[in-house]
C-alpha cells in the first residue's frame, strides 16, 4: 500500500492556535505538531509552571488581572522561542499587545466553534473558571459576542465544529500550505 505524504509548507515561525475554550486547540495544536515535527506548548501549562499553581487557583487567589499579566509574560517568550505549535488560552488574543506582537511573529490560527459545540465540549471537563459562576451556556455566548470579532483578525480561520481532529489538522496545514504560495 502506498502512502502520499503530503509536502508540508516552511514554516519558520511559530503556529499560534486561538479560539474560545473548547474549540479544541490543546487536542488539535498536539496532532498538528506531531505532523509537523514541531514541539507543542500549551501556554496555560505555561503559565501554570510559571505560577506554580492552578490557573483556577490564580485567578481565585490573584484575580484575572494578575492572570491576564502573567499570560502577556508567558506569551512574550514563548513567540521568540522558534517555530512550535502553541496552543493559547481563549483571553490571548483579546489583549492588544500581545495580538499585535503574534500577528507579527507568528502564525495565527483560529478554531472557530459554534455555541451548541463549545456549550457540548465544556460541559465535559471542569477547571475553567470563567464558567464557574451562573450558566455556562450563556457565559459562552457572551465570550462569542465579545470575542469573535476580535479573532477574526487572526491569519487563517478553520471551522473547527463537527470536524475530527484530524480533518482539522489536515485543514490547517492546507491553510498553511495556501498562505505560504500566496
Amino acid at each position: 500500500m502506498s502512502r502520499t505524504v503530503q509536502k508540508l509548507p516552511h514554516i519558520t515561525r511559530p503556529i499560534v492556535l486561538i479560539g474560545l475554550m473548547g474549540a479544541g486547540k490543546s487536542t488539535v495544536g498536539r496532532r498538528l505538531a506531531k505532523k509537523l515535527s514541531f514541539p507543542f506548548v500549551d501556554s496555560d501549562d505555561e503559565i501554570k509552571k510559571a505560577a506554580g499553581c492552578s490557573i483556577e487557583d490564580i485567578f481565585e487567589l490573584y484575580g484575572e488581572a494578575e492572570f491576564r499579566a502573567g499570560e502577556k509574560r508567558v506569551m512574550e517568550r514563548l513567540l521568540t522561542e522558534g517555530p512550535m505549535v502553541l496552543a493559547t488560552g481563549g483571553g490571548v488574543f483579546l489583549n492588544a499587545e500581545i495580538r499585535e506582537r503574534i500577528l507579527a511573529q507568528a502564525t495565527s490560527v483560529w478554531l472557530k466553534a459554534s455555541l451548541d459545540i463549545l456549550a457540548e465540549r465544556t460541559s465535559r471537563r471542569g477547571g475553567r473558571p470563567l464558567l464557574k459562576a451562573g450558566d455556562p451556556r450563556k457565559t459562552l455566548e457572551k465570550l462569542i459576542q465579545e470575542r469573535y470579532p476580535v479573532y477574526e483578525f487572526a491569519d487563517i480561520t478553520i471551522d473547527a465544529d463537527h470536524e475530527t481532529h484530524e480533518t482539522t489538522v489536515d485543514k490547517i496545514i492546507q491553510a498553511l500550505r495556501d498562505k505560504t504560495q500566496s
